[in-house]
């Protein structure tokens, strides 16, 4: 008879091995000091550390407002929803987050998700099984929600290079005029950082009658006037057909979310598997994220100060002679190349520096891609940054010297 546990443990001891086994640490996350945090060792030491790593980029999870809202709708609602949306699971909360986040996007529906990977997934599948004669073009750096979402379906599947226009007008030319297509693609790709050429591609859709999928979950609330993302930035949202976002990170709360047309919306929420069999957010969750999104929205200086400090870090990471890609977005990845390396980096800042950045190994990346993901918030302080940059200077320095 065989020993399944015995099959997996060797699988497990080899990704150990490899470097990419994913390790969880526990924090201690305090509302008053974030981004600093404690935690315990392995000898039940307990130690702080300054979190770079959270995707909380405007702290927004920490703010007063936001808490105080959750606190009270949640005394009043209790803590769950109690159903799906379909069976007792919608509330007026559900209603008035999904409305502001249609407004947000400029478009004529909104429709919520536990996630955006959710999200995600649940819509590329479902265009897929209501256009099956559809075929998928997608940006080969596309994010493993998305993949999976495509993959779900028997859709022709057609991969371009990251970000590169000729490649995919190329694709775009090989499919009978009459065939349906479908473009998905992120505007901020969210290891490395890079920014889709968004004028670029949406001219190609147009041209090419694409049905357009746009991720903006590392975009919303960072860029444009009142967050709205890469699209809002560039005053493209009319352009996009279905944007995806996220709650849980500019706006600091849970869940995600897509805003479409009104068709398109009801479609999948008609037709959605991950949508209609799945219980909804909590109505203090939607609570709460309404009012976030109603904050950060509003507070223009709050988007600033947040790349101010991203400039911040970057330029101090340059005067220590550390290289992080020079991507056109808040995301700063320090490349290692190497997972054990990338590992081991990691363990020493945070066991001997107090500072958190959790490495990013394959197959988050491919190999020879790994990579430290710093991710700046509003928060930092310059102490902060200086103690960032000289303890990776330090670790990197002494680790790659050791290297043969």
């Amino acid at each position: 008879m065989t020993h399944y546990d015995d099959l997996l443990a060797r699988q497990l001891e080899q990704l150990k091995q490899s470097g990419s086994y994913r390790y969880f640490l526990d924090i201690d996350k305090s509302a008053l000091n974030f981004p600093r945090f404690y935690y315990r060792t392995e000898q039940g030491e307990e130690r702080s550390a300054v979190n770079w790593c959270s995707n909380d980029y405007l702290c927004m999870s920490v703010n007063a407002e936001v808490i105080e809202t959750f606190g009270r709708v949640a005394a009043q609602s209790g803590v769950g929803s109690g159903g799906t949306r379909n069976i007792s699971g919608t509330t007026i909360h559900h209603r008035e987050l999904e409305k502001s986040l249609a407004a947000l996007h400029k478009k004529e529906a909104a429709l919520l998700f536990g996630g955006a990977y959710l999200a995600n997934q649940t819509t590329l599948s479902t265009l897929g099984r209501l256009f099956p004669q559809a075929v998928f073009l997608s940006d080969e750096k596309n994010h493993a929600s998305l993949i999976a979402g495509m993959r779900a379906t028997a859709c022709g599947k057609m991969i371009f290079a990251h970000n590169d226009t000729a490649h995919l007008e190329e694709l775009l030319k090989e499919l009978p005029a009459d065939q349906p297509r479908i473009l998905a693609f992120e505007s901020v790709y969210s290891i490395h950082g890079t920014i889709a050429p968004l004028r670029e591609m949406l001219a190609l859709a147009k041209k090419y009658n694409c049905l357009t999928y746009l991720d903006e979950v590392h975009a919303v609330g960072l860029y444009g006037e009142d967050g709205g993302g890469v699209t809002s930035q560039l005053g493209l949202q009319d352009e996009i057909d279905i944007v995806n976002g996220t709650l849980a990170k500019g706006f600091g709360v849970i869940g995600g979310y897509i805003a479409a047309s009104k068709n398109i919306v009801d479609a999948i929420r008609s037709f959605g598997s991950g949508f209609i069999f799945t219980t909804s957010l909590p109505p203090a969750v939607c609570a709460a994220a309404i009012k976030s999104v109603e904050l950060v929205s509003k507070d223009r200086g709050l988007r600033k100060a947040f790349h101010a400090n991203v400039a911040r870090v970057r330029e101090i990471l340059k005067q220590h002679g550390i290289s992080h890609g020079g991507n056109a977005s808040h995301i700063t990845p320090v490349q290692i190349g190497d997972s054990v390396l990338c590992k081991k980096i990691a363990d020493r800042l945070l066991g001997e520096f107090g500072v958190y950045i959790q490495p990013v190994n394959f197959p988050t990346v491919k190999r020879g891609e790994e990579c430290l993901r710093i991710i700046v918030t509003v928060k930092h302080t310059e102490e902060d940054i200086l103690h960032l940059a000289r303890s990776l200077k330090t670790v990197m320095d002494e680790e790659m010297n050791k290297r043969p």
